[in-house]
């Protein structure tokens, strides 16, 4: 008989890796460092990360109910009416929110991956529904491909880019 894990982390195996690449080309960056950019109509370094913790903590906080209401607020740090963050900070965001991505991972089976969940449009206010697994596997997607941008610009100004 094979033995089947409850959760769904070990399907997953891998995004905590990334998370971790992330979280080191964060920290050894300054504040100054955040601010560069590859091009003038480009996000920066900062924003970037920024926008990944946001994105995060809104899909796991509004559409999947998951965390708490400290997800609330870092889900806003990539508005333009926010401060700047500083390197600890987005390691921070990073960390919180990847704790709730990993909690849920354990808690869901396959069978969750199924159940629909609502979300209201913010720019048009419809309403959009997913699949559980869609919303998982879009926030993996955009880690992937902001980390990418992330590791681009960072290597552009000679910086440690991720290492894979």
């Amino acid at each position: 008989m094979i033995d089947h894990p409850s959760g769904l982390a070990p399907l997953y195996k891998g995004w905590d890796v990334y998370q971790n690449h992330l979280i080191h080309a964060l920290t050894p960056l300054s504040p100054e460092q955040l601010t560069f950019r590859v091009g003038d109509d480009l996000r920066s370094i900062g924003m970037i990360a920024t926008h990944i913790v946001a994105v995060r903590a809104r899909w796991l906080y509004y559409v999947l109910k998951e965390g708490d209401e400290q997800l609330v607020a870092i889900g806003r740090w990539d508005r333009a009416d926010q401060p700047a963050r500083f390197p600890a900070e987005l390691v921070s965001g990073l960390e919180i929110t990847w704790k709730v991505i990993e909690e849920a991972l354990q808690r869901w089976t396959l069978a969750d991956l199924e159940e629909m969940v609502r979300d209201v449009d913010e720019e048009t206010g419809e309403e959009e529904v997913f699949t559980r697994q869609w919303v998982i596997w879009h926030l993996l997607e955009h880690d992937l491909h902001h980390g990418g941008e992330l590791s681009f610009s960072l290597g552009m100004h000679g910086l440690t880019a991720i290492d894979l």
